[in-house]
């Protein structure tokens, strides 16, 4: 097994995916109270601490785990956040190589938002690689779509995946064009029928539709939720879900009708969307790939926000099984692809 720390480890997502990857975590870290007591209930054995990570000390690991993983806080670099990078206060990506230099493990991986890649913001993604450079890695990253690695969602996530002695080659796609698989859809997981409680948050029909090419996407209804097509993996779970950015399933077809009637120019609709309701948390975690025996703590809001918050445990799986193998091997396996980054998105 392959050693490891769990930074801003939330409900644990990606501890959950890196346990099938024969990582064993020994510690993980998170101030958020609820995020943690979900996380021991099924990583119990882990030194779990509940406290910012800007005053925690890692030393006494140095020499004892081989990787520390982890995804940092991306608000200062979220396409929806106030884009501030570097100077924002939120930005915790120096407090994780912080621990990485304290520990000097043999391997790193930090999770972030696609955001960070885009050209406007390249700036802050070269200084934070040139950063893990200066520790003595060899750092590689991409942006990585969960539903080509098995996962019924859309779901864009950043990986910079560091390896002291070679250059690390990300997983190929194990679904969509070109592996002979297709592509997971959501009803893999969810149907008209509900599993638990929806939220009782009505969907409205916007006075003023922004429409796109799909019946699913634009701001066709009110709020931040969006139609599920059900043959389709779903939208990106949000971590603001819980309300009225909850996604939600069409049990009448209304959307694909709707869709064609203001492309023929028709007017829009008002009120209630007839048959709509919304995904419940346990829909929601089911999509993020969560088994289904997983419980978490707090209020139903914090609840939601832990699931939406999460990498999705198969996707970070896949990525595990890559850094382990080539950990042990010093070399690349057949399932990998060639290193680099992607082009910018």
């Amino acid at each position: 097994m392959v050693r490891a720390i769990d930074l801003f480890c939330g409900s644990g997502g990606m501890t959950l995916g890196f346990k099938k990857a024969r990582v064993e975590t020994v510690c993980a870290i998170d101030k958020r109270k609820d995020a943690i007591e979900s996380f021991g209930m099924h990583t119990p054995d882990a030194d779990i601490r509940c406290t910012d990570i800007r005053g925690a000390d890692f030393a006494e690991y140095r020499g004892k785990v081989d990787l520390i993983y982890g995804g940092p806080p991306c608000q200062p670099f979220s396409t929806g956040g106030l884009r501030k990078g570097t100077q924002d206060s939120r930005n915790m990506i120096p407090s994780f190589l912080k621990a990485v230099e304290q520990v000097k493990p043999k391997a790193l991986c930090i999770e972030n938002v696609p955001g960070l890649a885009v050209r406007s913001r390249i700036g802050h993604l070269l200084e934070v690689i040139e950063s893990i450079r200066m520790l003595g890695y060899r750092p590689q990253w991409r942006v990585l779509t969960a539903s080509e690695y098995g996962v019924p969602q859309k779901r864009r996530r950043l990986f910079i995946v560091a390896l002291r002695d070679h250059v690390f080659r990300f997983p190929r796609p194990t679904h969509g064009p070109g592996t002979g698989r297709a592509l997971i859809p959501s009803s893999k997981v969810i149907s008209h029928e509900p599993l638990g409680d929806p939220p009782n948050c009505p969907v409205i029909f916007a006075k003023a539709p922004d429409l796109r090419r799909s019946p699913y996407a634009g701001h066709i209804y009110n709020g931040g939720g969006r139609p599920v097509d059900l043959n389709a993996p779903c939208h990106t779970i949000l971590a603001s879900a819980g309300g009225y950015k909850t996604h939600w399933i069409d049990t009448e077809g209304i959307a694909t009708k709707y869709h064609a009637h203001l492309l023929e120019g028709g007017e829009p609709w008002e009120g209630e969307v007839p048959g709509a309701r919304r995904m419940t948390l346990i829909e929601s975690a089911l999509v993020q790939t969560f088994p289904k025996s997983m419980k978490f703590a707090g209020s139903l809001s914090s609840q939601y926000t832990q699931v939406g918050d999460a990498v999705p445990p198969k996707l970070a799986e896949r990525v595990g099984r890559s850094i382990v193998a080539q950990m042990k091997v010093g070399g690349v396996h057949r399932s990998c692809s060639s290193p680099g980054a992607r082009p910018f998105s």
